[in-house]
């Protein structure tokens, strides 16, 4: 089949494209670039992203590129949540009484999420198949215009293959988060309460969905200890169900830190990461969310996939891991005595990390050009 022409669907008067991608804000940030590009192609189209409840928000804060939000209810074989199988037919009638022009799957592989997008209806579809179904450029069905799951590369560079495959251009492959000037607000508030300076402020999240993503509580809390006697002011971030860990390992530290897990929503933790010196974190989405606002930050990996989830910017972002043969890890919690691939990034080579990065000072952010031609 003939590689999809974007052309044909911009025919419609008002074109309607759906993104199905209902992972995690991480997941969310690294399809910002498709985003963009597809609003540059599309400037009157209407962009629906379909993902997790979680998801309502990203689509609020993208609205530069997202038109509507509408909810997944889950299906099984997906575990970003728990499946609610008495929603889909409504689901399936509400998406396809929207007759989208074209519907876009950007849900890995396709083992699973290729059937669910082709039950949306629409005119076209677009996204990944595995490499053992079909060749980059067979048809997999009616309508179908998919390419193979790139098994290597960055996750950013993978999904900006559909880009190319619709023919339209790409816009860089920066990330983006947006944030709100009364996110900022309340943050300066904050931090004059906590008599935090962000000229010298250093950002600890040690949290991560998954166990077996964090790096160890207690050398968290002996990297910002040692960055403490160094000068620098340290604040521990995490979400409201972060709160025992932050407090553990608040705990854990001989000197002063505050404690934010919990007192930021989104926006403000984005604004927090923006005006501060360094971001230290897992592989998590903060992480991302660091990288859109331009901030310098340091990566810890355990257990994820190197290549896939490395920052494009290695100097502005490095990461620090350890490649094992049981690199990617699909476990929550380590099976392996003494989570080997944490505890093999020891707390001396983060914090000579850190300290280069802080000496290296100033963050740049990417010149992105207007959301329309």
């Amino acid at each position: 089949m003939a590689a999809l022409s974007i052309e044909a669907v911009s025919r419609a008067r008002a074109p309607c494209i759906a993104v199905f991608r209902a992972l995690q804000l991480g997941d969310l940030l690294c399809s910002v670039p498709v985003l963009r590009a597809l609003r540059h192609a599309h400037p009157h189209a209407r962009i629906a992203l379909i993902g997790l409840p979680s998801s309502a928000a990203f689509a609020q804060r993208f609205d530069r590129y997202i038109d509507e939000w509408i909810e997944f209810p889950g299906a099984v074989g997906l575990p970003e949540q728990a499946p609610r199988g008495e929603r889909l037919p409504a689901f399936f009638a509400s998406v396809r009484a929207r007759r989208f022009n074209l519907a876009l799957q950007l849900h890995g592989r396709g083992n699973r999420t290729n059937g669910i997008v082709r039950m949306m209806g629409a005119k076209r579809f677009c996204g990944f198949v595995p490499d053992s179904a079909v060749g980059a450029g067979d048809a997999v069905g009616t309508g179908d215009d998919f390419v193979r799951w790139p098994d290597d590369g960055p996750e950013i560079e993978r999904l900006l293959r559909i880009v190319d495959r619709l023919g339209i251009e790409r816009r860089g492959s920066e990330l983006e988060f947006p944030v709100r000037e009364h996110e900022r607000r309340a943050w300066r508030r904050l931090a004059r309460r906590r008599g935090l300076d962000p000229q010298r402020l250093v950002l600890v999240h040690p949290g991560a969905r998954f166990a077996s993503r964090r790096w160890p509580v207690e050398r968290y809390a002996e990297l910002a200890d040692r960055l403490a006697l160094r000068g620098w002011q340290i604040a521990i971030t995490g979400s409201a169900d972060e709160m025992q860990l932050a407090a553990s390992m608040r705990r854990a530290m001989r000197t002063q830190a505050a404690d934010l897990s919990g007192a930021t929503d989104l926006g403000e933790l984005g604004a927090a990461i923006e005006s501060c010196r360094l971001l230290v974190c897992n592989d998590t989405g903060v992480s991302h969310v660091a990288i859109g606002v331009g901030t310098r930050s340091l990566v810890v990996a355990s257990g994820s996939e190197i290549r896939r989830w490395r920052p494009l910017d290695r100097q502005l972002h490095p990461m620090l891991a350890v490649d094992l043969d049981c690199r990617p890890c699909v476990e929550r919690v380590c099976p392996r005595v003494g989570h080997p691939c944490a505890t093999a990034i020891g707390v001396d080579a983060v914090f000579a990390l850190a300290l280069h990065q802080l000496a290296l000072g100033a963050r740049s952010l990417p010149a992105l050009a207007p959301a329309s031609a």
